[in-house]
């Protein structure tokens, strides 16, 4: 029962500190689950990141319901997701009560605005970690420049991307061991 309101809690406070979606709950989804709690590796997380890209729903609830279900079952999957969508349901809630008398006031549009840019910082920070973790040769820096310029020019779905790429790691990687 200790380890499920740990998660509960947990999964809260990463769902109510965190703005701007899936990708910005990422930093503070590793600090919490890999460094503090050890819940899960850096692998596992990054693993956990890359399923809840190609699965429905958003990509943080995927990887609470990975991460809980990986640390106490069911039970903890279940758990976890309701502890990061909780605090979301009722800010939601609340502003959606109250936006409309304020959301044409300056003060409101510029904290916005400043938020908005903050997200784009921690999601760099997140791409960043990722990246060093994930683009460790040439056979993943050479996935990783398809699925850039592919996303960049083409406009296909991600769950493409990530099904070529894992292709893509699995040929270039039976090819790395065969030459060894």
């Amino acid at each position: 029962m200790n380890k499920l309101l740990d998660l509960f809690l947990t999964f809260a406070r990463i769902g109510g500190l965190t703005f701007g979606g899936g990708y910005a709950m990422l930093p503070m989804l590793q600090k919490e689950v890999v460094e503090k709690r050890g819940w899960a590796s850096e692998e596992e997380l990054m693993d956990y990141y890359a399923i809840g890209q190609c699965t429905p729903g958003i990509i943080a609830v995927n990887t609470a319901t990975f991460v809980g279900q990986k640390t106490a079952g069911i039970a903890g999957g279940i758990i976890a997701t309701l502890g990061v969508v909780f605090p979301s349901l009722i800010i939601i809630t609340i502003i959606a009560a109250f936006i409309q008398n304020f959301s044409d006031l300056a003060i409101v549009q510029n904290a916005f605005a400043g938020i908005r840019v903050c997200v784009c910082v921690l999601i760099f920070n997140a791409v960043v970690k990722l990246w060093k973790k994930s683009v460790i040769d040439k056979p993943t820096l050479a996935v990783f420049l398809v699925v850039f310029a592919g996303s960049a020019f083409f406009n296909l779905s991600p769950i493409l991307f990530v099904i070529l790429a894992a292709v893509a790691g699995i040929l270039l990687k039976n090819k790395e061991v065969q030459a060894k």
